[in-house]
């Protein structure tokens, strides 16, 4: 088996539901990533010399360098903006509780906070509006989508990522209609909101999603002709199933996001990417009436998404990213061997057809060991190629 497309060639001709030479192969995004510290370990299991830079400082992600994305055969790379010019961001230290804080204040006041002494996440110490009312939302400073200055240097960037190498352009995580609501209204506030103050979730909502319309606006009219794949989501689901009501989904958040959809495909052919974790699988058929292309991250360990239901009742719609193995249970803790069992059982179920990209099912966390990153990459090469004799037979 040999490679016989590009990774940008590759990546679209999955898309497509075509067969590509093989599986295409994602790591690095802001969903698709790893923590700092596995990154840390394995670039020193391969002997590979980076020093760590974060891409992503609340999840605590690593870059990962060329020289692991190219080891590992990743056929994607990252096109991501900037804040706005004036917007200070970065991260201070402060002292609280006699235990040292490095503190985030976000563009729309959130802060978020990750101590000292377990050095893992950041979480949310200040939620700007849990106190406000529907009136405080007209002046609240909420920063504006499509200041030019987020997209300086975009255009050059994309353009020499489509001349001068073969990988399909993705873009950064955004479009986050409904989950940034509650973390600027706090998620218990924002829960209870749903039920006895659904206006206020209309008013943000729609706060929101002025934002990320007119943030398209900026980011496509400087490069919407050279991605390959815009990339949005909310969370939308735990373990169990859908963390609110589908009801109130249906009725409030979806024709926001529907119409966000909308407005990117009007802005760019790039393929639309949605992300939301859990046992979402109540509301696919919602998710393909939106109008997305792509589905992450796959949580094969929730209850309900089974790979083989999600490729038999979805896969003519949808293009699965994701779901290369159960990240709960196998990644961190089996064995190499077993890793590579999981992937390719996975693999066997996800790849007909095309239709699939491989990754886990969301970024690679710190327990992980280096081996069983090594094996799943590894095997997700080995076993991702397509036999075009069996192909043509069928």
């Amino acid at each position: 088996m040999k490679e016989t497309m590009t990774s940008r060639e590759r990546l679209l001709t999955a898309l497509r539901h075509e067969v590509p030479d093989r599986v295409p192969i994602d790591l690095g995004g802001f969903q698709t990533g790893i923590h700092r510290i596995p990154y840390q370990r394995l670039v020193e299991h391969l002997g590979i010399e980076d020093e760590v830079q974060i891409l992503d400082p609340v999840q605590q992600l690593a870059r990962p360098c060329e020289a692991v994305l190219k080891r590992f055969h990743v056929d994607t790379r990252y096109l991501v903006a900037g804040a706005p010019e004036g917007f200070a961001g970065g991260i201070e230290q402060h002292t609280r509780d006699d235990r040292l804080w490095h503190d985030l204040r976000d563009e729309f006041g959130v802060v978020w906070s990750m101590p000292d002494d377990q050095p893992f996440f950041m979480d949310i110490s200040h939620h700007p509006l849990a106190q406000a009312t529907v009136r405080d939302l007209d002046d609240y400073p909420f920063p504006r989508g499509n200041d030019p200055t987020r997209f300086q240097g975009l255009r050059g960037k994309a353009d020499a990522m489509r001349k001068e190498t073969p990988y399909a352009t993705c873009t950064g995580i955004g479009g986050v209609v409904y989950e940034y609501c509650w973390y600027l209204r706090g998620l218990e506030r924002w829960l209870s909101d749903m039920l006895e103050n659904p206006a206020f979730c209309e008013a943000l909502l729609d706060r929101m999603l002025r934002f990320w319309m007119d943030y398209y606006e900026g980011f496509m009219g400087e490069v919407g002709d050279l991605v390959d794949v815009v990339m949005i989501g909310d969370d939308l689901a735990g373990q169990a199933g859908p963390l609110f009501a589908p009801e109130f989904y249906r009725a409030v958040v979806k024709p926001r996001q529907k119409r966000l959809v909308q407005h990117i495909k009007s802005l760019t052919g790039a393929h639309i990417w949605y992300h939301t974790c859990g046992s979402c699988v109540a509301l696919i058929p919602d998710l393909i009436d939106n109008g997305i292309h792509i589905l992450n991250p796959v949580q094969i360990s929730a209850n309900g998404m089974d790979p083989g239901l999600l490729k038999r009742e979805y896969g003519r719609d949808l293009t699965f990213w994701g779901g290369g193995i159960d990240a709960q249970h196998v990644l961190p803790m089996a064995t190499p061997a077993e890793v590579r069992e999981h992937v390719k059982r996975n693999l066997e179920t996800f790849k007909p057809g095309g239709g699939y990209v491989f990754n886990n099912c969301h970024n690679i966390q710190a327990g992980v060991p280096p081996e069983n990153i090594v094996a799943l990459y590894d095997a997700a090469f080995e076993f991702g190629f397509y036999d075009h004799k069996t192909v043509a037979r069928r």
